[in-house]
């Protein structure tokens, strides 16, 4: 899949480069990223809908804000490289080190996991999957049964693996995702990791004691009632990809579904939320 590369340089900077970030995951865009004070923002060439984007940008040049727009194609097989000359290892205390293959290993940490950088979404880099990680590694997986959807490259389900989780079902509607993050269950020997491609309907309804949504809100608010069916009583529900603007909105939306939120953690805009399944023999049904 090919990728389009938005590079913003906006003045004033702040705060019109995070309200214009939360205007361009509106349209689709999915992944952000901020390097000497220029925003550059990313949106797969089949979602990017220029029109809309034109129209926004107008809009905010319209209030005499400066923006200057430089937009890129990003080829799928260049995506490695492009990753590859910037890319860092991500580290979580001493509890985790997400790495590449091309890093060396570092038995300082407790854990470590080999991703393979690729266009899936889930290096540990981005906001959310770091927040994610962190949290999730507070989180007792011993014999349980997870559920990641939107699953990316594939480290949090691997995380909840090895964290001693019974099995792990993942999902994901890009097929370049799947096949990157069932690589990545090969390279970390987790054997206990199935991963689909396809949306939430497409989920065994076999009982999950904690589900990981890591995509974007308006999907979620779709997916949540579905994820009241799937969960098991006193199920654990991790919900990220959205800003902390957006976090009353979607714990309300929850709450319709029988999911009391418990924690919510931010960085750098966005957000995760930690919610405790409610559990109801309506939900179930």
């Amino acid at each position: 899949m090919n990728y389009i590369q938005i590079t913003l340089d906006i003045s004033p900077q702040q705060p019109w480069t995070d309200i214009i970030t939360q205007e361009l995951a509106g349209i689709e865009f999915d992944s952000f990223t901020e390097e000497s004070k220029l925003l550059q923002a990313y949106v797969s060439e089949e979602n990017f809908d220029e029109q809309r984007f034109k129209a926004l940008i107008e809009e905010y040049k319209s209030k005499d804000i400066h923006v200057l727009v430089k937009k890129d194609l990003i080829l799928s097989q260049n995506w490695n490289a492009i990753w590859e000359s910037d890319y860092e290892p991500v580290e979580i205390d001493k509890k985790l080190l997400i790495r590449a293959p091309f890093h060396k290993e570092d038995k300082l940490f407790d854990m470590s996991i080999e991703i393979q950088p690729q266009m899936s979404f889930g290096t540990g880099h981005h906001q959310t999957t770091f927040l994610l990680t962190k949290h999730l590694l507070t989180i007792d997986f011993n014999g349980k049964k997870v559920l990641d959807v939107g699953t990316g490259t594939g480290v949090l389900g691997i995380l909840a693996s090895k964290r001693g989780a019974t099995s792990v079902f993942g999902t994901d509607i890009e097929e370049g995702a799947v096949e990157n993050a069932q690589e990545n269950c090969e390279r970390n020997k987790t054997t206990n990791f199935k991963i689909i491609k396809g949306d939430i309907d497409l989920v065994p309804n076999d009982g999950y004691d904690i589900i990981i949504a890591n995509i974007n809100k308006n999907v979620l608010k779709k997916h949540l009632e579905s994820y009241s069916k799937l969960i098991n009583k006193d199920g654990i529900l991790f919900l990220s990809g959205f800003f902390e603007t957006d976090i009353s909105e979607l714990s309300d939306h929850a709450e319709i579904y029988n999911f009391k939120t418990l924690e919510t953690f931010t960085k750098e805009t966005w957000a995760v939320i930690k919610l405790f399944s409610v559990w109801s023999e309506t939900a179930q049904n």
